[in-house]
Parts: C-alpha cells; structure tokens; sequence
C-alpha cells in the first residue's frame, strides 16, 4: 500500500503498486481491451471515429493508471517533503482527470509533463534533504508546487461543478489546457540539469569545506533552508474576549484581513494568540499559522532587512540575498496561511530610510497572495495601505471579567468578601487588562490585604503599577515605548503638552470647541490626530480622552498645564457660565456636555482664584439646576471652603445653590445639609433674609418627608431669633405660609386661623388664599363651595408664576376627584403636565395613573406608573422622592386590581426607599397597606403590628389617625378596605389591642 500527500487537502490517498523504478512501469505501452456488445444493442452500429474516440479513451485511462502509480511510488522514494506534496498533488489531478474529466486526451501533454515532474523530482533530490535543501532549489521547487497547486484548484473546481449539475464528467477548455502547458515548462526550466549539478557541486563543497575560496560571488542566489515553526501557546490567563474571539476567527477564515488596535497592555497579543489556536483556525490553516513579533526592535532604527529577516524567521526560513521577498511569496503561495505580525506599530513607525517605503509594499504585496491571511496588532493606526483591514478597536474587560482576572492572580482574599473595594478599584483602572494584572501581582508579591491595596493605590496610583522590568511588569515602561514613537517625537515637547491638558480634563478634551479652550495651542487637532493613531486617547462622543492607567500615569510623570493653558480653559469655561441662561442655547449645550470638565477648573481653582471662581460655582450650580439637575462633584469642594471673613458670603451662596440643586433632585439629605450650614453662615455674616430663606427650605423638606412637626418648630424657632426683626414684611409672610402648611398636616390650628398673616401680602397673599380653601376642603367644609373659590382664584393666576397656578390646579383635582368626577380630575392633570415648564411632570403623570386605577382601568394606571424606556434617563435624576411616590403608588393601583401580591411587594420597597431617605409620610401609608392585606388574609397578629408601626408613626409626624390621608387624597387606600378603621374603633378582631 502506497501513500500520496497533498500538502493543500492534508489527505492521504492510498494505491497499490510495486516499488519498481517508475520508468519500467511506462516502457510497456498499454493494450486496449474491446468490450463486446450485442448484435441488437443501439450501439452496435457505431461510427469508426466514435469507435477510435472510445479506443483512445481507454488507451489514455491506462497511461493515467500507469502514470499515477508510478508518481506515488516516486513519493514515497524522494526525500523532500516538499517535493512529496508536490507529486501528491499532481497524483490528485491525474486522478481527478481520470475519473471526471471527460476531454482526457486532451490531457496527453499534462500527462507528459506530470512524467517529466516525477523524473526530475527523483533526480535532484537524491542525497539532499530538509535539513540541507539548497536556496535555488527549494526556490524552484516553491514555483511548481504553486504551479501545481492553481491547476489542481481549478481541476477540483470544475469536478465540482460537474458534480453540481448531476453529471458524471466535466470538460476543461484546450487553451486553458494549454495555459497549463506553458505555466508548467516555464517552471521546468528551474529546473535546467546542468545548473543544479554545477551550483549543487559548489554547494556540497562550500558545506563541507573543500573549497578554499569561500568568498566567492554569491549575489543574487537566495539560499533557502526550511525548520518547522510552532505558533505560541494559548495565553493561560485570558478572561472576558470568548465572544470577541469567535467574532474575529469567523471574519479570519473568510479571508478577510483584520487589524487589532488599542493601547499597550489591551491584550492585542493575547487575543492574537487565542485565534491562532481556534478549532476553525486550525482546520483551515493547520500548521501553516504563523507568528511574527517585532516586540523590543527600535522604530528609528529598524531596516527593511531586520524586518523581512524577522518574518523569514517565523516562517522558519533561512534567507540570503538580495531578493527576500520572492522566496517569502512562494512559500505563502504554496498553501493557506495565516500570518500574524505582532507589536506592527514598530514598523508601521519605522524611519529608517530602507524600511519607511518598502515595508507597507511588501505586506501589500503579501495580504494580495490567495489564501494567505493577516492579523495585524498595534498601537498605531497606520496601518499598511493598499490592504482592506477589518480594523477592531479592543474594548477594556467587561466586570466580571476584570474581577475573574484579578483574583485568578490575588488569593490573599474571597471574591466575596473584598468584591465591593477592589471592584471601585477596578473601575478606576478602566477594567485595563494589563493594569489589572500588575495590580494584582503587585498585592499578592507584597502580601497587601484588600484594605492596604486600596491605601497604597490611594497614595501611590500608577507607581503601584511599576513591579519590574518590561512592558509586561511596568505601566510606565509601555507608555514610554508609545510616547518613543518617531511620530510622536517630531511633536516635541507640543505632544506632553496635550496629554497633560487630556489628562487634567476629565472628561478629555471637546473636539468641536478645542480651539476655543485652548487657542494657543496651533497644533491641537494635528496633535490629538497623532495621538489617536497611536492609541494613547481614543474618540468618544466628541471627546478626546484616555484610559485611566494613562491618565494616572500622565498625571504622575508630567507636570500640569502650564499657567497660560489653564488660563485659556478656565476663561473659556467661566464665560460660557456667565452667559448660559434658563433658556436652552448653546452656552447651556457647553454646560450640559462638558459639565464635569467645569466641575473639576471650578474645584481646581476655588483655593486659588476664589474672586472669580465663587461666582462661577454658585452661577453654574442654577445651570445644572435648570439644563441638567445631577448630583456635583463640587460637593465636598464647596464644603471643604476654608471660612474667614472673606470666604463666608460667597461660600454661603454656592452652598444655597448647592441646596436647591439637590432638592430639585428631591435628594432632601444632600440638600437639607447644604441649606443648614448656609443658614449658619449667614447668621454669622448678619444676611437675615438669606438665613430666613435656608430656614424655610429647611422646613419644607421636614414637610416634604411627612415631619410636620419638625418643620412647624424650625419655623416657630426662626420666628423667636433675633433675625426676625431684620428681616422684611414679604418674607415674614413667606415664613408665615411655610408655617401654616405644616400647621394644616397637624390640626392643632384652627381652620379659621390659617394663611391669614400671610394673605395681606403683594407677593404670598394669593397663594395663601388658594391654600386657605384647600384646608377648608381638607378639614371637611362644603366641597362645591371649596370648588368654587378655587376656580375663582384661578382666573386670577393668569400673570402669578408657575407655582401658585399648579397649586391652583392640584386643588381642583382633588376636589373633583373627592366628588367622582374622574374624567375632570384627568383632564385637569393633564393640564399640569402640559404646563410643567421648568416644574416636574412626573408626579402629575402618577397621579393620573391613580385616576385611572379608580376608574376600573388597571392597564392604563400600569403604563402611566412606569416610564418608557426613552424616559429612563429622565426620570433616574430624581430616584429619591419620586421613587417613593410611584412605588406607592403602584402598590395602591396593584391593591385596587386585587393583586394582593404584587401590592405587598411594592409597599415593602417603598418602606425600604423610606428608611433610606427618612420620610415618615410614605411609609405609614405603606405600613397601613400591607396591614390591610394581612387583614384580608386573615393574619390579624399580622395586621394588628402593621397598624401600631402606623400609629407610632403618625405621632412621630404629629398627623392625626383619623386624618392619615386628609391632606393628600389621591393617596387614599380602596374603601373597601376596613382593617385600618375597625384597628381604630377597636372592633373585632382588635377589641382588646387598644
């Protein structure tokens, strides 16, 4: 049995044969053999050209026969493994046109010269093997293998497509046929007898030592020897890229070219090496997969010949000369490849005169070879032209990922128990794989505990990334072989520059408005261009801005901007706040995109420009209030203010407009501890009117969180100080109505009494009347003389403000939905959602939902309490307040449907958001509701504990039990519900409790 291999299928095909020389098996010439046919058979009459048409195609199925066996014994013979693939090969298309093809005398010359091949492989391969294969023959043996292979692709595609349409032959053109011939003597002649014995002599000679003269000319003769190479192993430590390996392998063995980029410490090789080592990947390119690495070579000094001598090398072969390219190119051409250059920003950089312009063509030239296949990693951009890259950005590590690398590497503590500390400490690394195992491996060498780790990275930041040498163990050494790039250098001192302002803003830098922070710098687009290219800063949403390990390591190594550029970028950013108003333009767009870049020149500069940096805190502080209520950074900054008799009034003003953002956040913690130190501020100063302002908010936050009587004895308090002599006739009267608001909740005032002191006044004196009939109608007068006076009131409201004409309107849609009249109470809120302007609509928008659940329509209440998706974003700028009135809310609407469950589950999270943010009000609703649903379970022990915790907490309130909901009737549980009222009356089952 007799083995054929072809190095383009890795196939064995088997044959039976003798091991005689293969030129006796040809000296015979075959006979043909007549088959004999029957008398009355349809063919019996056949033309005698059809007759010698049949009698040459068995004439020739025999020389094929023949031919094919003695190539194979011929294989098994040669010692060259290429010369091997080469007659398996030409064995397969012998076959293939022996057994399809349907033209096969046509093939008398391709047979001929497959004959020749044979003869001539057994010849010039005698004594030599891999080991000691001489440059200009394997160079000659490369050029017929790729001859022989592109007629075997092209044979195998017409068996194909016979195959396809259902037919037994196929038939290949005579010119093509010819084409062949001449493609096939064209290569032959490499193989000239006289050439190869003399050079092969010269060869022998020079080996062994025998010739003296061993410096003769050699020039031009590319001497070649070929040493099987490995791919590197999979990495071991390669966490979070499955899919984005699969993604890319898929792309790779379509052919197509793809470019790896990112900055150093990615993962760009790894993820390399992880697809050299696919399942996919080795089927298609079995031991043709290559890695070539230009890792430690110096850009301003690498040569074209460093380069061709490195990928020769990986290739595993040896060569000399002055064409380095040809050799490469026919062995590619030889079989599919996959070649992967590693580390390619080295060349890509180079600027050596011999390198800059050859080696973009030769990489050119090598992605055009069919079947060969390019990976290429960088740090930089430039890629090699005239090749079409699929370019991949490499993403940092997702979380999980980040967390399974650190602690793969940090045994010293549980995943679970340092999971909180360590996971901030990951996120400010930007999940960068690199810096995650140098942070890793430096807290397990040094034996660091999670608490130390985060101590020494507080401290030290990226100089706990420097553990050794190489840009595997030191942060700083791969950022210093990126800022060593020839490109980067011509900048000069411009290119630092730059990275200290991406590194100081940070957000990074406003592509669109760079010029205008920054108008010094000429170069800037040029620079962050440059920049880009070598993945030091990446684009995003208009910002240029850079990794966090890059940040820290900018930040640690090179000095601030200087003193111009931080002049231009607080002069640019203090003036767009000076001018941005309520209305949305385009200072307000500045305000909105780049707030945190202002947050972060406002908090540099309060200690050290204080005279035209308070101004700017507490102007941007109503910008973000008005175009984007978030909470600041500037928080502890504003806080951390050193007090003395210049700093108080500014920073008692930045810390009032700090309260007001937060409570339009309806984050009243934040906000209440920014108001009470303004207020002590201003005391101390003698601004009266301001401490009475930060006292009345103070006070309508301890309203706003159902503490009533806190907020009654604050004001109560205020009034007895000896600020309120100071203070002015309208904003006495605004104390007033605070006061009396928190006076109405408590019923320890009569009715009569009021919003009377206030309702004199030019500026409160309607909002007080308004709130006046509204506590009528809570204390229980006539409803439609109530309704009246508050329609009435409206009209007048036409030129008061927003606020006096919504709480005009929520007046009236209590009272209409106290009365049944549903579809009124909608409409009307409708109208104040309509009309929200710079107020919330998201309360308004719950409350119908509200309506809507009373009048039977659960699916509608449903979608009105929970925002679509688009308004998400919207609506998690106020997770606090508004949080707890949809949670309630949704369990109301869940109670009325008789989701009894789905109720219990959301009056549960509204006590828990309650405990979190300190109101009382919602969470005695809640504790109530889920009494009610113990009662209509019939777990009375149950019940009867929820409606004590509801009493405890109306005494805490100072709300009477009989009036939990008198002031707030939208909020009303079901009236079918009698748990509450038979717990009070202290009926069956609760007789014996109170």
């Amino acid at each position: 049995m007799l083995c054929s291999f072809s190095p383009s299928t890795r196939r064995v095909a088997c044959v039976r044969g003798s091991a005689t020389r293969p030129q006796a098996m040809l000296s015979k010439s075959p006979k043909s053999k007549r088959s004999k046919k029957p008398k009355n058979s349809p063919n019996a009459k056949q033309s005698s050209s059809e007759t010698k048409e049949s009698q040459d195609d068995n004439n020739m199925n025999q020389l094929l026969g023949v031919t094919i066996a003695a190539i194979n014994v011929t294989r098994d013979l040669v010692p060259i493994n290429l010369a091997k693939g080469i007659l398996g090969t030409v064995a397969n298309i012998l076959m293939i046109v022996q057994s399809v093809i349907k033209n096969k005398s046509d093939f008398l010359a391709i047979v001929k010269k497959c004959k020749t091949i044979w003869e001539i492989l057994e010849r010039v391969t005698k004594n030599i093997t891999d080991d000691n294969l001489p440059g200009y023959l394997a160079h000659a043996l490369l050029e017929l293998n790729s001859s022989v292979n592109d007629i075997n692709n092209e044979v195998v595609s017409r068996k194909g497509k016979g195959l396809l349409k259902r037919f037994f032959s196929a038939t290949i053109d005579r010119d093509q046929i010819a084409s062949w011939e001449k493609d096939i003597d064209r290569v032959l002649v490499l193989f000239n007898t006289e050439a190869i014995t003399g050079v092969a002599m010269r060869v022998e000679r020079l080996a062994l030592g025998l010739d003296g003269n061993t410096t003769g000319n050699t020039t031009g003769v590319n001497i070649l020897k070929y040493h099987p190479t490995e791919p590197p192993s999979r990495p071991s430590m390669f966490y979070g890229r499955d899919d984005l390996v699969a993604e890319l392998t898929t792309i790779i063995v379509n052919g197509e070219h793809v470019a790896l980029i990112g900055p150093g410490g990615m993962g760009k090789s790894s993820l390399a090496k992880a697809i050299l080592h696919e399942p996919l990947t080795i089927e298609k390119f079995a031991d043709r997969r290559f890695f070539v690495t230009y890792d430690g070579l110096d850009p301003s000094t690498i040569t074209f010949e460093t380069f061709m001598a490195r990928f020769a090398g990986a290739l595993g072969i040896e060569i000399a000369g002055t064409d380095t390219l040809r050799p490469i190119s026919t062995f590619l051409r030889s079989s599919s490849a996959l070649v992967v250059f590693d580390n390619a920003e080295t060349f890509e950089e180079a600027s050596a005169s011999s390198a800059l312009g050859k080696i973009p063509s030769v990489i050119a030239e090598i992605a055009c070879i069919p079947g060969t296949v390019l990976i290429l990693t960088s740090r930089s951009r430039r890629s090699a032209p005239n090749v079409p890259w699929i370019t991949k950005d490499i993403p940092p590590l997702d979380l999980s990922s980040a967390q399974e690398a650190f602690f793969r590497i940090y045994c010293l503590a549980s995943h679970k128990n340092a999971e909180g500390g360590i996971t901030n400490l990951l996120q400010d690394l930007d999940f960068h794989p690199l810096s995650i195992n140098l942070l890793a491996n430096a807290a397990q060498q040094n034996g660091w505990s999670p608490v130390m780790l985060m101590e020494r990275w507080k401290d030290r930041h990226s100089a706990v990334l420097d553990h050794g040498e190489g840009k595997l163990q030191s942060l700083s050494y791969t950022m210093q072989l990126s800022l060593s790039s020839p490109s980067i250098q011509k900048l000069r001192e411009e290119v630092r520059h730059v990275l200290a302002i991406i590194a100081f803003l940070p957000q990074g830098l406003n592509e669109a408005l760079s010029k205008r922070i920054l108008p010094s710098t000429l170069q800037i687009d040029t620079i962050c261009d440059v920049l880009w290219r070598h993945s030091l800063v990446y684009r995003q949403d208009g910002f240029v801005k850079m990794l966090a390990p890059i940040r820290h390591y900018v930040r640690d190594s090179l000095p601030l901007p200087d003193s111009t550029c931080l002049r231009e970028i607080r002069t640019f950013y203090y003036d767009t706040v000076r001018q941005c108003s309520e209305e949305r333009d385009s200072h307000a767009d500045i305000i909105t995109s780049d707030h945190l870049n202002i947050e972060h020149v406002i908090a540099f500069n309060l200690p050290h420009i204080p005279e035209v940096t308070y101004p700017a805190c507490w102007t941007f502080l109503q910008c973000l209030k008005c175009h984007l209520p978030l909470p600041t950074s500037l928080t502890p900054a504003i806080f951390n203010i050193v007090e003395n008799s210049s700093t108080r009034t500014p920073k008692a003003h930045c810390l009032w407009n700090l309260g007001w953002l937060y409570m339009t956040l309806s984050q009243h913690t934040e906000s209440m501890k920014a108001f009470k130190a303004a207020g002590a501020l201003c005391l101390v100063t003698g601004k009266h009117e301001m401490a009475a302002e930060c006292v009345i908010a103070c006070a309508d936050i301890y309203r706003c969180q159902g503490r009533v009587l806190q907020s009654q004895q604050v004001l109560e308090g205020f009034q007895r100080s000896k600020s309120w002599e100071y203070l002015s006739e309208s904003t006495k009267a605004k104390v007033w109505f605070f006061l009396d608001t928190a006076r109405m909740y408590t019923s320890a005032t009569s009715m009569d009494e009021l919003f009377v002191k206030s309702s004199e006044d030019d500026i409160w004196g309607l909002r007080s009347k308004l709130w006046r009939w509204r506590a009528k109608f809570y204390y229980g007068e006539d409803i439609v003389q109530a309704n009246t006076h508050l329609e009435d009131l409206f009209l007048q409201c036409t030129s008061s403000g927003d606020f006096v004409r919504r709480d005009a309107l929520e007046g009236l849609a209590e009272v209409a939905f106290c009365e049944g009249r549903l579809s009124k109470a909608m409409d009307i809120l409708q109208t104040i959602v309509k009309n929200a302007g710079q107020l919330s609509h998201d309360i308004p928008t719950i409350l119908k939902a509200l309506v809507a659940s009373k009048q039977g329509n659960h699916a509608l209440a449903r979608e009105l309490i929970n925002p679509a998706p688009g308004l998400l974003q919207f609506f998690a700028l106020r997770t606090a307040f508004v949080f707890l009135v949809r949670s309630y809310s949704s369990a109301c609407i869940e109670l009325t449907a008789g989701a009894y469950d789905r109720a219990e589950f959301h009056f549960i999270a509204t006590i828990e958001g309650c405990d979190i943010q300190g109101h009382l009000n919602f969470k005695a609703y809640s504790k109530r509701g889920l009494g009610e649903i113990a009662f209509v379970r019939g777990d009375f022990t149950l019940a009867a504990r929820c409606f004590m915790e509801t009493w405890s907490l109306c005494t805490e309130m100072g709300v009477p039990l009989r009036r939990l909901y008198s002031y707030e009737p939208f909020y009303v549980l079901p009236e079918r519900l009698k748990g509450w009222t038979s717990f009070l009356e202290g009926r069956p089952p609760f007789a014996n409790i109170i």
